[in-house]
């Protein structure tokens, strides 16, 4: 009987594996992982030619890595960090998002003008959509009937019907939008226009502007603020704004737009990952080649982790 109740206990007494940000390093075609309790790299992980959008499948038994010079989305085994296989992509992949039914990826291709569409299982190419020129933000709504392509050039965020995989609303934006998000229980758009300094928040259902979001952070001169990467807090009662060249991260009420503080990080911030309880938020910083790990209660800079050269996407491993 002491045997039998030994096992349990060591069961019981085992290390938990502990959440990870795993963050894609441009210019070294590599992924850096932190683990979430040391806060320090614990590995480092080789990938195809300038890795940037990153994104894991639902059960996190895959990582999908955005290989651009590459031309390439390569599926890689968290576990072991081998690549299992490539997906058909289009040219210079640079953003994705994978539908909630954990099948379609939905891939900005900068330089084709297109957003293709890619069954992960059949590894095929399903579906391929004229959107605006240097498409890059990518969206998808809790639902999955929408998913959102912006193109920096054209200026618009694209609404695309994921039913019938075509373009049902054209909006503008301002100059260069770079990232999209739902938000406010799918009822609002949010995307950053890096050139024209804003975030423009639209109502999903009219897709009409809400809101237009300014920042000024103090002694940075205002070309240099440039809102790329953006995410919500669970409630969606806060938003953090990555600012680019400003070197600052924005704290936004999600209710009333207003700008509520700016956090100094790294040099270059271009994208964010929180940890699984959402007390800390981890940013990209391309320049300095590191990660600035946030204190969200306190809202200010606790750590600050040397990655890869440029690292740019990030995203949380569980």
């Amino acid at each position: 009987m002491k045997q039998l109740l030994l096992i349990p206990a060591l069961l019981l007494a085992a290390p938990l594996q502990a959440a990870e940000i795993w963050v894609t390093n441009e210019k070294d075609d590599t992924i850096s992982v932190i683990d979430i309790d040391s806060l320090e790299v614990i590995r480092t992980i080789e990938t195809g030619e300038r890795p940037r959008g990153i994104t894991f499948s639902r059960d996190y038994s895959r990582v999908y890595i955005c290989a651009s010079d590459s031309d390439t989305v390569q599926v890689m085994d968290p576990e072991t960090g081998q690549i299992l296989h490539d997906l058909p992509s289009g040219e210079d992949p640079e953003q994705f998002v994978l539908h909630p039914n954990d099948r379609h990826l939905y891939i900005a291709n900068e330089d084709d003008a297109v957003t293709t569409v890619v069954d992960t299982e059949t590894r095929k190419v399903i579906a391929q959509i004229n959107v605006g020129i240097e498409p890059e933000g990518m969206a998808v709504s809790p639902d999955g009937s929408i998913v959102i392509t912006t193109s920096e050039t054209t200026n618009m965020a694209h609404w695309i019907d994921t039913e019938t995989r075509t373009i049902v609303a054209n909006t503008l934006v301002d100059s260069r939008p770079r990232h999209a998000e739902f938000a406010a229980q799918a009822s609002e758009l949010w995307v950053s226009s890096e050139i024209g300094g804003t975030l423009t928040v639209f109502d999903v259902a009219t897709q009409a502007e809400k809101a237009k979001i300014e920042f000024a952070v103090k002694g940075v001169h205002p070309d240099r603020v440039q809102p790329v990467g953006f995410e919500f807090t669970e409630d969606e009662e806060t938003v953090f704004v990555a600012l680019g060249p400003s070197n600052h991260v924005a704290v936004v009420n999600a209710r009333t737009f207003e700008v509520e503080d700016y956090i100094l990080v790294g040099r270059r911030v271009w994208h964010m990952a929180f940890s699984p309880d959402k007390s800390l938020l981890f940013t990209t910083n391309g320049v300095s080649g590191d990660v600035t790990v946030i204190d969200v209660a306190r809202r200010e800079a606790i750590k600050s982790i040397k990655v890869g050269r440029f690292p740019w996407g990030a995203a949380l491993r569980p």
